[in-house]
């Protein structure tokens, strides 16, 4: 029925969408319950948001002056509240929260089922491929075996639904596209907040065409068309519904518009269906070949393949040993889940993907560019998957006019700011979180990796240049020359943290983050446009004032501070680790290229744990998990995907904030809202301990642990344009690599243990050994030629 290698299997339906079987195409997201007597199948658009009314942004830059006044002063508390009490005095927003900003994301439709059954259920079980993107739920009663097959089209933007028994004139449903009923919330949480619920309508045609539409008032209009057609059997429409009787197989099929005139857009998509006479399976061929494509660009191989089903492995959880299966399945989910919920245009994944059935979700479910989506993305381009990343750019440069305004009116600089949230604008209300300005940066890191990963100097020119240096315009403005002639960052924000002390508040001095990020810009953008022959002033100007900003320093504890400016104390109780950028998620510091900091940056980490697990969420130990790579603790990193999967994982393997059940792992309260960036966080992290790179230097297995003595992963991406292909065998002490460039290259590559024995294919590579020790080996590859290298270790 499908591949057990790359599948779930659920024993027990959903009765809420938080924990439905997913699937998408980048653009479209479905979640089938798996009920078997009235199913839901909610459907999302990655476009629809709430369309809230937002006033313009007022020109406060003048009292720039006076915020570092008081900041100066140790008046913290007085001078977060500055800006939004000028702004709102001038006439502009009242303060607020950022989600009080930002339009919320929404519940788009669902596809509702009604059937009859004979006798009780057995052999029950649902299901999701992540080869194909199908989500399934089966069952068998007194009359035969039935299925329920879907999947949303890379292809053609549809939805494909199949019901089909084992024997005939058993499918027997009534089918609706209405409204998402989310269990009534829908009017409750708009008339709260003072806002209008959209307008619905549906309707059914004897002809098996189904119409839905929604309105926003005085907004927009979207809306979907279904058509059913039937083999065998009776089909009839009623109050809205499309009725089979007696099938042999129903297939439905699905459009959906937005921001479209209803009266020209339902017409045509019902045009696209009546003459679209691709079957079920077809339509899924040409589905797999796009998503399958995509998917098994990577193959990892940690264990033999598991029968168990999500709930058999999450229960052995709870014993003495966490199944490899389990963490096998949570990298193939979160690899899965990318592919449904972003593509090569359109919207990114937000804080649930694409997926949503709150009309109020927990921070509008939006983009948060403090950790979020940046999260979102740490696997794309080491995962072979550089084409997802597009619709990240493709979204972030959509809102830079917003940006340069957020500047010029909030700080009176050039270039851009990036608010710490946003959703259909990127307008930066003053709030606390405004004071925060390293969102344009960290933004800037994949732009600049989507670069070092594919070669592609086109992009490098014409995107990721111009992103750099609208970022450094507005640090030239922003930064200001201190007594001893460093650079100073004033406000400046460690998200989240406080510095130790009475009165201490969130706005700072020289936060550690803010200057990492800062310098991975400059550095950056320099060496992008020296390749490029360009920007030869800019490189002077930035390159000044890279050798002005304030160096790393280390506490007396020996760990790295996380302010960079006196006053300003290390405090070890926070789950978040801003100061830590530099190992990771930056590349500037390495065990090879700064030891003194590396080792300062690992004795913060440690004092980190003093807060203990339960100040921890589920994003924050994925986060860890990826430290712990980088600083070549695999144990470390293993426990913490461990944890985070018998602390805040659902029964679809779904992430959640935290832990929902007060078992001392994260956390608590009782219904924490889903939120996507930890399963995209583990299957990052699985990446990191098993390769690491940086131009010029591989590290093979940096952070296996102990429990993966053995196992393989093929088609993982390095920065530099390099593919390598590994098998690892620890009893029997080997490491097979293969690795394939875009371009003539010499790499610095370091194994898990002392070399002992090198076996090369083609035989004349040449190899030669390196003074950093008897791991490292430094091997030269030319352009597309696939180099194989058995390596004996000890």
């Amino acid at each position: 029925m499908s591949n057990k290698k790359h599948r779930m299997i659920m024993r027990s339906p959903a009765t809420r969408w938080q924990d439905a079987s997913a699937t998408g195409n980048g653009s479209v997201g479905a979640m089938m319950y798996g009920q078997i007597r009235t199913d839901v199948i909610l459907i999302n658009h990655e476009a629809l948001y709430y369309p809230r009314d937002h006033r313009k942004l007022l020109d406060v830059s003048d009292k720039l002056p006076e915020l570092r006044n008081l900041i100066d002063q140790g008046k913290y508390q007085e001078a977060a509240k500055l800006m939004p009490r000028v702004h709102a005095e001038r006439g502009g927003m009242q303060e607020g929260s950022t989600s009080d900003y930002t339009d919320p994301y929404q519940p788009f439709c669902d596809i509702s089922l009604r059937t009859s059954t004979d006798g009780p259920f057995s052999k029950y079980c649902r299901g999701v491929d992540f080869e194909t993107g199908r989500v399934w739920t089966e069952w068998s009663d007194n009359t035969g075996h039935l299925t329920r097959d879907l999947f949303v089209s890379r292809a053609n933007d549809t939805i494909f639904m199949r019901i089909k028994g084992d024997k005939p004139g058993m499918v027997s449903h009534a089918l609706r596209i209405c409204q998402y009923d989310a269990s009534g919330q829908h009017e409750g949480v708009f008339t709260s907040k003072g806002l209008k619920p959209a307008e619905y309508s549906t309707n059914a045609e004897d002809n098996g065409f189904l119409v839905f539409t929604g309105r926003y008032q005085d907004k927009y209009d979207f809306g979907a068309v279904g058509k059913v057609t039937i083999i065998n059997g009776k089909m009839r429409s009623d109050r809205g519904e499309i009725v089979v009787e007696g099938a042999d197989e129903v297939l439905m099929k699905v459009k959906l518009f937005i921001r479209e005139n209803p009266e020209e857009a339902v017409p045509g998509l019902k045009e696209e269906l009546e003459t679209d006479e691709t079957n079920f399976d077809e339509a899924l061929a040409k589905h797999t070949a796009l998503h399958g494509e995509i998917f098994n660009r990577m193959k990892l191989n940690l264990c033999e393949p598991s029968d168990m089903t999500n709930e058999e492995l999450l229960l052995a959880s709870y014993g003495e040993e966490i199944p490899t299966a389990l963490i096998q399945n949570i990298f193939d989910y979160g690899r899965y889940l990318l592919i449904c919920s972003s593509s090569s245009s359109g919207w990114p994944a937000n804080l649930q993907g694409i997926w949503n059935g709150d009309y109020m979700p927990a921070w509008n479910s939006d983009f948060h560019t403090d950790e979020n989506i940046q999260m979102n993305y740490w696997q794309a381009l080491p995962g072979n998957m550089a084409d997802l990343t597009l619709c990240y750019f493709d979204y972030f440069e959509r809102y830079l006019n917003d940006y340069r305004d957020n500047a010029r009116k909030l700080y009176g600089a050039r270039g851009i700011l990036v608010p710490i949230a946003q959703t259909t604008h990127g307008i930066a209300f003053p709030t606390i979180w405004t004071n925060w300005i390293s969102a344009a940066g960290w933004l800037g890191q994949l732009f600049y990796d989507y670069f070092l990963f594919t070669g592609d100097r086109d992009f490098l020119a014409k995107r990721a240049v111009p992103w750099l240096k609208e970022t450094a315009l507005f640090y030239e403005d922003y930064l200001y020359e201190g007594e001893d002639g460093k650079m100073i960052f004033s406000p400046s924000l460690s998200p989240e943290n406080v510095p130790s002390g009475q009165g201490m508040g969130l706005l700072t001095i020289n936060a550690t983050m803010d200057v990492a990020v800062c310098r991975e810009v400059l550095n950056n953008l320099c060496e992008a446009c020296e390749l490029l022959n360009i920007e030869q002033d800019g490189v002077s100007r930035w390159r000044g004032i890279l050798s002005k900003l304030p160096e790393y320093e280390v506490n007396e504890d020996g760990a790295i501070r996380e302010w960079l400016y006196p006053g300003f104390k290390d405090n070890y109780h926070h789950r978040h680790q801003s100061h830590i950028y530099p190992i990771f998620p930056g590349l500037e510091v390495t065990e090879e290229t700064n030891p003194e900091i590396y080792e300062a940056c690992k004795i913060a980490v440690e004092k980190r744990l003093v807060i203990g697990l339960t100040s921890q969420s589920g994003w924050s130990t994925a986060h860890m998990a990826n430290i712990y790579a980088r600083l070549g603790d695999g144990n470390r990193a293993l426990e913490c995907l461990e944890i985070l999967s018998k602390s805040s994982t659902g029964p679809n393997l779904f992430t959640y904030h935290n832990d929902w059940r007060n078992m001392g792992l994260s956390l608590y309260s009782k219904n924490p809202p889903f939120q996507i960036d930890a399963n995209f966080g583990m299957a990052a992290a699985i990446i990191e301990m098993l390769v690491f790179s940086k131009p010029g230097i591989i590290k093979l297995l940096p952070a296996v642990p102990d429990k993966w003595n053995s196992g393989s992963i093929k088609g993982v991406a390095c920065r530099g344009g390099v593919l390598v292909d590994m098998e690892w065998n620890f009893y029997k002490g080997f490491v097979k690599a293969g690795f394939i460039s875009k371009r003539d290259q010499d790499i610095l590559v370091k194994l898990p243990g002392k070399i002992k024995q090198t076996t090369v294919i083609p035989s004349e590579t040449k190899i030669v050994k390196s003074d950093l020790g008897d791991s490292y080996i430094f091997i030269k590859i030319n352009q597309n030629k696939k180099v194989n290298i058995d390596f004996e270790i000890e």
